[in-house]
C-alpha cells in the first residue's frame, strides 16, 4: 500500500518516500508524483517517467534549465509539470545516498537496483509503460538498469553519461585514471549520509585543502581528503589502483558494451557533447547499439560542456547563437523529452527527423566579443548515422622539422625530451567534468595561466615546455573540417620502466589584432599508459630503449578549421590534473611514493611513421 498522498498543487500529488525493497531487502526512498482532481487520485494506469540519482530526489538539479528561464525546476517542480502533460513521475534515491538505506558504492549496485525498481513500478496498478532519463550518473543509472534486460523498460532518454566501458571512458583513459573521480568522491563525502548523522564529519572534509591534496597524490589509505568518510575513500582507491582491464571492469553498471548483444531493443537517446567527460561513451553506446529497426537511436553532439546544453560560451570561446540546444535542435530540451516519451510511451505521432545532429565547432570570425571571448561560432548538420556518411580518412605524419605532412619523415629520426613528474603539463580545459575547483573544461588558448592548477609560467605557451612536442601544419589553404574519431600513432621508446604519453589536437589561429600572438585552441586531447602496449588486460613493463608502437585514442570531435588556420598535435606524457601522472617506476597504479625522470622519445621515420589519422568532411558538407 502507498501512503497517502500530498497535495502539491490542486491538480498534482506525490506519495513521498515509499520504501522500495530491493532484492536484498534494502529500501530505496522514491517519490511518485501523480496527477488528481478535487484532492482524489483517478485510477487505471498512465505512463511512468522515472529517474535514478544520488543528487537528491527533492533537489534543484542545475541542469533542467531552458534558454530564458531564471533558474533551473526543482524535482517536485519539474514532477508537476511532467504530471500535467499525462504522465505519473518518479523520482528515487540511489542506494546509500539521501534517504535511501543501504551503502553507497559507486556505480556498482545501479544495475540491480534499477531493476528491481523497474518491476515494482511494473506492478502497480498506475503504472503503463515505463521511461527512463536523466543526466550524468542519472543518465549512468538508466544504462545500468537497461544492460539486464528489464521487461518493463519501454525507452530511455541518457544525457551525458551512461558506460560504454568505463575502463575506456568515465574513470580510467588509456589506461590512466580520470582525477574527476577525486573530485567528485570530495564533493560527494560532504553531503554524505554519514555526514549528515555526524556533522563533524562534514567540517573535517570542508575543512581540508583540496589544492593542496593534488600536490600530494597518489593519495593512499587513511591519506587523503576524503578520509574522514571511509566508504567513500575506498571506492576511489580502488578504482585509482584497479590499473588492468579485469572482471572488476566487466561488472553491471560500468561495461554496458559487455551487454549489447542482449541489450533490450527499445527507443533512446543518446546526447553528449565535445567538452563533455562521456564523449567516448556516447559514440560507443550509439554505435554499438545502432543498425536494428526494432531499436530506434537518436545521437546529438553538441559544442557544450557537461550537461550545459543552454549556453554558448565554454572556456575563453563562444561558439555563437547556434549553439545551444534550445531553439537549435528542438524548442528546449524539456519539450524535445516530453514529444520523445509522447511517441513511445503514448503512441503519438511524431514529425520524422534525421537521427544524428552534430555540431561542428568553427566557421566564426576569429574576433574577440564584446565579452572577451573568441568568436569560434559553429553550425549544426544533420544525418543518418555516425560516423558521418561522406568523410574520408587523412594521414598528417610528424616530422624531425616540427612539422605535420602528408607523407612521412623522410630520414630517420627520433625526438627526444625528459618528463618529470614532479612537472607535468598542467590541464588547461579539456573534455571534463565535476573537476572543480581543480579543474574546469571548455576551450581555451593553451597559454598556461594563473586561473589552471600547476601553471609555474604564466603568459608562456604549453609548446614553450621542453617537454612539450608541438607539430604544425602550414597555414591551410582551404577551410579543413575534421569530424569523427581521431587515432594518433605513435612509434615510442623510453628508458624508464613505465611511463606515459599524451596528445592533443589543437586549432591555431594567426596573429590577429585582437590576439597579437594568435590563439591556440584546444579541441580534443587523449593518453596512453605504455606498460598496457600489448593490451589492457596484459601490463608488461618497458624495455630500456624498446621501440614499440602505442595508439592514442582522443575523444571524436567535429571542428572546422578555417583557412589561414594550423592544425596542431602536441605530444607530451602527462595532463595534470585531468589524469594521474605516472611516477615512470613501474610501481603498482596508484601506489607509488616515489618518481624518476623518463627520458622518452617520439620516433619518426618511413619504418617508424607516427602519424595523426582523422575523418575529413568535405568543406561544402
Amino acid at each position: 500500500m502507498l501512503p497517502d498522498p500530498v497535495e502539491v498543487s490542486p491538480d498534482v500529488v506525490v506519495h513521498r518516500n515509499v520504501m522500495v525493497a530491493m532484492r536484498d531487502g534494502v529500501r530505496l526512498a522514491t517519490d511518485i508524483y501523480r496527477p488528481a482532481h478535487d484532492g482524489r487520485v483517478p485510477g487505471g494506469p498512465l505512463p511512468v517517467i522515472f529517474e535514478r540519482t544520488p543528487y537528491d530526489k527533492g533537489g534543484r538539479p542545475r541542469t533542467e534549465f531552458n534558454l530564458g528561464m531564471a533558474q533551473s525546476l526543482t524535482r517536485p517542480e519539474l514532477a508537476v509539470e511532467l504530471v500535467r502533460r499525462g504522465y505519473v513521475v518518479i523520482w528515487q534515491d540511489c542506494r546509500g545516498r539521501y534517504l535511501s538505506e543501504g551503502e553507497f558504492t559507486k556505480y556498482l549496485s545501479e544495475g540491480e537496483d534499477g531493476y528491481d525498481a523497474l518491476e515494482w513500478i511494473a506492478a502497480q496498478e498506475f503504472s503503463g509503460r515505463i521511461g527512463m532519463m536523466g543526466l550524468s550518473y542519472d543518465a549512468h543509472t538508466q544504462m545500468a538498469a537497461a544492460c539486464l534486460n528489464p521487461p518493463a523498460l519501454a525507452c530511455m532518454a541518457v544525457d551525458s553519461g551512461g558506460f560504454a566501458n568505463a575502463y575506456r571512458c568515465g574513470i580510467r583513459q588509456g589506461g590512466a585514471f580520470e582525477l574527476k573521480q577525486a573530485t567528485w568522491a570530495y564533493h560527494r563525502a560532504i553531503e554524505s549520509r554519514a555526514a549528515e548523522a555526524d556533522p563533524s564529519i562534514r567540517r573535517a572534509v570542508q575543512a581540508e585543502n583540496l589544492h593542496e591534496w593534488f600536490k600530494m597524490m597518489p593519495w593512499g589509505p587513511r591519506r587523503s581528503p576524503v578520509r574522514w568518510e571511509p566508504d567513500y575513500e575506498s571506492y576511489l582507491l580502488e578504482q585509482w589502483q584497479r590499473g588492468t582491464f579485469d572482471d572488476f571492469w566487466k561488472k553491471v553498471g560500468i561495461y554496458a558494451a559487455g551487454f549489447y548483444d542482449t541489450f533490450p531493443k527499445i527507443p533512446t537517446i543518446f546526447m553528449s557533447s565535445w567538452y563533455d567527460a562521456y564523449v567516448h561513451s556516447t559514440l560507443d553506446n550509439y554505435e554499438g547499439l545502432k543498425g536494428d529497426p526494432e531499436r530506434p537511436l537518436t545521437l546529438i553532439m553538441g559544442p557544450w560542456t557537461h550537461g550545459n546544453r543552454t549556453q554558448r560560451v565554454f572556456g575563453d570561446v563562444d561558439f555563437g547563437d547556434r549553439a545551444p540546444f534550445d531553439g537549435n535542435v528542438a524548442d528546449n530540451w524539456l519539450e524535445y523529452r516530453i514529444r520523445f516519451f509522447d511517441r513511445w510511451l503514448k503512441d503519438e505521432p511524431a514529425a520524422e527527423t534525421p537521427p544524428v545532429h552534430v555540431f561542428v565547432m568553427g566557421g566564426g570570425s576569429g574576433r574577440k566579443t564584446a565579452e572577451g571571448k573568441l568568436d569560434h561560432g559553429g553550425r549544426w548538420i544533420e544525418a543518418q548515422s555516425w560516423p558521418l556518411p561522406g568523410t574520408r580518412e587523412r594521414f598528417l605524419y610528424l616530422r624531425a622539422d616540427m612539422t605535420l605532412g602528408d607523407t612521412p619523415e623522410p630520414g630517420k629520426a627520433a625526438i627526444t625530451y625528459d618528463f618529470d613528474p614532479s612537472n607535468p603539463v598542467p590541464t588547461i580545459g579539456g573534455s571534463l567534468t565535476s573537476g572543480e575547483p581543480i579543474f574546469t573544461g571548455g576551450a581555451f588558448d593553451q597559454r598556461e595561466d594563473e586561473r589552471f592548477f600547476g601553471c609555474r609560467h604564466p603568459g608562456l605557451p604549453l609548446a614553450a615546455r621542453h617537454d612539450v612536442l608541438s607539430f604544425e601544419t602550414e597555414p591551410l589553404a582551404e577551410d579543413v573540417q575534421i569530424v569523427g574519431p581521431l587515432t594518433i600513432e605513435l612509434f615510442v621508446s623510453s628508458d624508464a620502466p613505465d611511463t606515459d604519453f599524451t596528445a592533443k589536437l589543437v586549432d591555431v589561429y594567426p596573429p590577429s589584432e585582437d590576439y597579437p600572438t594568435g590563439f591556440a585552441m584546444n579541441v580534443t586531447d587523449g593518453i596512453f599508459r605504455c606498460r598496457y602496449r600489448k593490451g589492457w588486460d596484459t601490463p608488461e613493463l618497458l624495455v630500456k630503449g624498446e621501440v614499440f608502437r602505442i595508439e592514442i585514442e582522443p575523444f571524436a570531435t567535429a571542428n572546422l578549421f578555417a583557412k589561414g588556420h594550423r592544425i596542431r598535435l602536441d605530444i607530451s606524457s602527462s595532463n595534470f590534473p585531468k589524469y594521474d601522472v605516472n611516477p615512470n617506476t613501474g610501481a603498482p597504479e596508484g601506489c607509488g611514493r616515489s618518481r624518476r625522470v623518463a627520458r622518452n622519445s617520439v620516433h619518426l621515420s618511413r619504418e617508424t611513421p607516427s602519424r595523426l589519422s582523422v575523418r575529413v568532411l568535405p568543406a561544402s558538407a
